[in-house]
């Protein structure tokens, strides 16, 4: 599949499964939209419209709940809320924001203590462990008995609405000290238990486990405000409250203090508030969703600018480019140009136009790992003629039923035989995107975040200088921070590496010298990176096993 096609897949897939989780079809759209793709266009968008329109109407025909709701826990409200109500709806953002960035940095300092720790059991004992851990902390509160669905719908609710309370939320007395309390404990133990248990190798997602959280803090904070105002009735800030009707809805509090924490953790915004609408049906809430949550991002990038999708992207080594903070990171893209960090011919493994048969392209493609090959004229004039990826190159030499003596070649050949010959043109990409080397690597790093390339070529008047991938950059721009991480030396690994011409085919062949067996680990060797200087070793280049185009999306 293409990989275009394949992001659009993506992106429509995350729509409809958002919006058959929250009942929000339009909310899984921005969602997609905001926290997936940095390249979104008309076409993709109006695919991942369709695919959660038509996942949410086959949702409400099979209606699971029997309730006539696309999620258990969708509820409706029809009161407006208070001027007064403002300052605990921001004090619930305030506390999102923080409960955001805490959360974030606890699940990091979690999974690397995992990732340097080698006497911890396999995943399954890990798995069964914590899930001993989480029912025995679970059971003595009754609050977190229960499924967070089921506990999201008993905290939205509105008491004046509802038939069943399993929680006994709405009960005469519930509004008192020890609901409070078990709700901020329940809380407080749910942010424990969830910093342990995301990133476990189980479907285990972080947005229904973070809205119970905040639900059960919002819920708390909403309940003491009702205590006030029914203790309190006279006192300024109530007097608008009708007396003949419940001045505070503290469901209204849990979906702010959802909303708020899953703003903090996620650092969504327009898609939250959307999908927070879509669940409550209440225009007239809008407003005070939009505050909580932007204050809870405030907040939140406050500890860190990464939410922790980022995060974990960045924790895995993944080449993201984000098209909002320069790369992903704190730095800027350095002022210099791309031809500095670029990994050039002479490091490069590249194919000649003619010279090939079947067999020696097998040879080739058993003596690397890389995922595509420039393609040159000849090793010594070096005019780019294309870019072939691995997978169609080895696709084509299994499919031809040829002989391995067989000649193969990227050029026409006028003399050539269709039946004793394999012609690849068809199969290369015969206009890759290039840049001339001495463009900006601010230009080659806008066109990795914003077209969603994983390499650019560089030629100088069609002569191949080199080529860059996005891992490059991202190496480039998260070094520091990359060399301080895995405590790697910045001198560790540089391999003594040699590059000639293979006799007879016309191909780069990198021949590594005694120290080869760290070719996974080095840096880019010193005509790679010409520009950046022999002690500023910040760039790790691509193993074996990475595509010379490699890319997260």
């Amino acid at each position: 599949m293409p990989l275009a096609r394949k992001r659009a897949v993506l992106s429509a897939a995350a729509a409809s499964g958002i919006s058959v989780a929250f009942g929000s079809p339009i909310g899984g759209v921005l969602f997609s939209l905001e926290q997936l793709s940095y390249y979104f266009p008309d076409k993709t968008m109006w695919q991942s419209f369709v695919c959660a329109m038509t996942a949410a109407v086959v949702l409400q025909a099979l209606d699971p709940f029997r309730s006539g709701k696309l999620v258990l826990y969708q509820v409706k409200f029809t009161t407006g809320w208070h001027g007064f109500e403002i300052i605990p709806f921001a004090l619930l953002g305030i506390l999102g924001g923080i409960y955001g960035g805490l959360f974030i940095k606890a699940n990091m300092r979690v999974a690397q203590w995992k990732k340097s720790t080698t006497w911890l059991p396999g995943p399954l004992v890990q798995v069964a462990s914590v899930a001993l851990l989480t029912a025995l902390i679970n059971y003595p509160n009754f609050y977190m008995r229960a499924q967070s669905s089921e506990l999201v719908s008993s905290l939205f609710s509105d008491c004046r609405l509802v038939l069943d309370d399993p929680f006994g939320l709405c009960k005469t007395g519930a509004a008192s000290a020890s609901t409070i309390i078990l709700l901020l404990f329940a809380s407080v133990l749910g942010f424990f238990l969830a910093s342990i248990t995301f990133g476990l190798q189980i479907p285990a997602g972080i947005i229904l486990p973070s809205m119970a959280i905040g639900a059960c803090s919002g819920r708390a904070v909403g309940i003491i405000m009702e205590i006030w105002q029914q203790g309190h009735p006279d006192f300024f800030p109530f007097s608008t409250c009708n007396p003949d009707v419940p001045c505070v809805t503290p469901g209204v509090y849990a979906i702010i203090g959802a909303a708020a924490t899953l703003a903090g953790v996620t650092r969504l915004t327009v898609s939250i508030v959307v999908i927070m609408f879509e669940l409550t049906g209440a225009l007239t809430y809008v407003l005070p969703i939009m505050i909580a949550v932007m204050l809870s991002k405030w907040v939140g990038d406050a500890f860190s600018r990464r939410g922790i999708y980022e995060s974990w992207i960045h924790f895995n080594g993944y080449p993201f480019l984000d098209s909002g903070d320069e790369g992903g990171g704190a730095q800027l893209v350095p002022d210099i140009t791309a031809g500095q960090i670029m990994t050039r011919i002479e490091d490069l493994v590249v194919l000649t136009a003619t010279g090939h048969t079947i067999a020696s392209l097998r040879a080739v493609l058993d003596s690397c790992e890389y995922r595509g090959f420039p393609v040159v004229s000849d090793p010594r004039d070096a005019l780019l003629l294309g870019y072939i990826s691995r997978s169609e190159l080895a696709y084509n030499l299994e499919a031809c039923k040829l002989p391995p003596e067989t000649e193969a070649f990227f050029s026409h050949q006028p003399l050539a035989d269709p039946r004793t010959t394999l012609d690849l043109r068809p199969w290369m990409d015969q206009t890759p995107l290039t840049l001339p080397s001495r463009s900006s690597l601010h230009l080659a790093v806008s066109y990795f975040q914003n077209l969603g390339v994983r390499y650019v070529l560089f030629s100088d008047r069609g002569v191949l200088q080199g080529l860059l991938t996005k891992k490059d950059c991202w190496y480039l721009l998260n070094g520091v921070e990359e060399t301080r991480r895995t405590g790697a030396s910045p001198d560790t690994g540089r391999a003594t590496r040699g590059l000639g011409v293979g006799v007879g085919t016309g191909i780069r062949v990198a021949g590594v010298g005694a120290e080869g067996d760290e070719e996974e680990n080095d840096l880019l060797g010193g005509g790679g990176a010409g520009g950046i200087g022999r002690d500023s070793r910040l760039i790790r280049p691509e193993s074996p096993s990475d595509d010379r185009a490699s890319g997260l999306l």
